[in-house]
């Protein structure tokens, strides 16, 4: 895992902003670290990518750990995939990748404002047009090729709206999508 960074590296936030917990991180770090040199891992990009850490005054900058955590998700889906290719071989990830796009493909393509299940109208969910705009760029990348970084899909953040769509729905989405994006290199 040659991407990570030294965790003593990691910008401070100061004054009354708060951080991720430094002890969060360097436990999460170490353990990846671990689990990536090990012949067993036991974490994997997705685990990387879910991860979360408390925020704390005096803690490590985000977007700094953030963009560390993405380099590791990488390291971690290459070597995935160079095992996966390894076992089932070029065609079977290749078509298990395909599939996986399709589901996609096939959920946004549904009409727009229908593409997610919706929150209780007195609940708070994404705001149904922003996630919709970003749904059509992923569909349009995944028919056309056109083009959309694995950054831009990890970053997206919608505004809440009563009567949203679904959060964790929409963000299941999002993570099959930088799955698919990963498995393609």
């Amino acid at each position: 895992m040659t991407d990570t960074q030294d965790t003593a590296s990691f910008p401070r936030v100061s004054g009354r902003s708060k951080g991720y917990d430094p002890d969060a991180v360097d436990s999460f770090l170490t353990e990846a670290r671990a689990a990536f040199e090990s012949a067993e891992p036991s974490v994997s990009a997705a685990q990387v990518r879910a991860a979360a850490f408390p925020l704390v005054r005096d803690g490590y900058d985000v977007a700094p750990v953030d963009a560390a955590l993405a380099r590791i998700e990488d390291a971690f889906a290459r070597r995935e995939r160079a095992d996966a290719l390894s076992r089932k071989g070029a065609r079977a990830w290749v078509g298990a990748s395909r599939k996986l796009a399709q589901e996609v493909l096939d959920r946004l393509s549904r009409p727009a404002r229908r593409r997610f299940r919706r929150v209780p109208l007195l609940r708070f969910g994404y705001r149904i047009e922003e996630v919709d705009l970003v749904a059509g760029r992923i569909a349009r990348y995944l028919e056309t090729g056109e083009g959309l970084s694995i950054e831009q899909v990890r970053t997206v953040a919608f505004r809440m709206q009563l009567g949203g769509y679904d959060e964790a729905q929409v963000d299941a989405v999002l993570d099959a999508v930088v799955d698919v994006m990963l498995s393609v290199g």
